[in-house]
């Protein structure tokens, strides 16, 4: 498959135009012409570069990609993430935003799937749109069983619990990565349960003050979702051959 016709398809499915983010999100480091095998990664870091280079990829996509709201000197580790890409051979496309918001390929929207979420809706507006997914469980889940779920969904356990709300979870919220500073419109959604990646000190006291029960799953766990589910995507769409390279950082 051409790399244009790939990228062209990705920018548009991705919706990577409607989209305000700081990532500069698309190809980001030209790759060769022709592209039979794609690698997939939440980061863009030299691990992932040098991975991607040795499965023989054409294509790296990444959740979290090397540019975003302004320009950067490429010296020391950023000189040797890229001469490692070019001369490995690989291109790197990065999509952030428009992968944690998608409806069908978007981490919040697989992680809702996997919870096994009803009655689903986009909530969590950033940089002017929704990026999360809210859902219920029916009927509701002990604490306990929606951790057990989300292991398996994620294959690791939550970082932190923060059990503040109902006993039972019954109106839960998602949305991977740092989104705990949305934690106010989880509220005014709502919800009594909410997932998201990680968090800092200072959220302690604002979902206790909430009544609210937060599951923290892992900012790169709760991000593995999207680039795996767009793999499996194009892998059925294209036929192409793809990779999912594991680089916990068990953050």
């Amino acid at each position: 498959m051409k790399l244009r016709e790939l990228t062209c398809y990705l920018d548009e499915y991705l919706r990577i135009a409607e989209i305000e983010d700081t990532s500069q999100n698309g190809l980001q480091v030209e790759g060769p012409e022709e592209v039979t095998k794609v690698a997939f990664a939440v980061d863009g870091c030299l691990a992932a570069f040098e991975q991607a280079v040795e499965a023989g990829a054409q294509l790296l996509i990444v959740h979290h990609g090397l540019f975003w709201d302004k320009p950067l000197r490429l010296v020391g580790p950023r000189f040797r993430r890229v001469q490692t890409l070019i001369q490995g051979g690989c291109g790197l496309y990065a999509v952030h935003l428009p992968l944690d918001a998608h409806p069908e390929v978007g981490n919040s929207a697989e992680l809702a799937r996997l919870l096994s979420l009803q009655e689903t809706r986009p909530f969590g507006k950033y940089h002017g749109m929704e990026v999360g997914i809210a859902g219920v469980l029916e009927p509701p889940l002990e604490i306990a069983a929606l951790i057990g779920r989300l292991i398996q969904a994620l294959t690791v356990p939550p970082i932190r619990v923060l059990a503040h709300g109902p006993e039972k979870a019954h109106r839960v919220g998602c949305i991977s990565g740092f989104a705990v500073s949305m934690i106010e419109q989880v509220e005014e959604a709502g919800l009594d349960t909410f997932i998201t990646g990680e968090t800092s000190h200072s959220f302690f006291h604002q979902a206790a003050e909430r009544g609210l029960n937060v599951l923290f799953a892992g900012h790169y766990a709760t991000e593995t979702l999207g680039v795996q589910a767009l793999a499996r995507h194009l892998e059925e769409k294209f036929g192409l051959e793809t990779a999912f390279l594991n680089i916990p950082t068990g953050m």
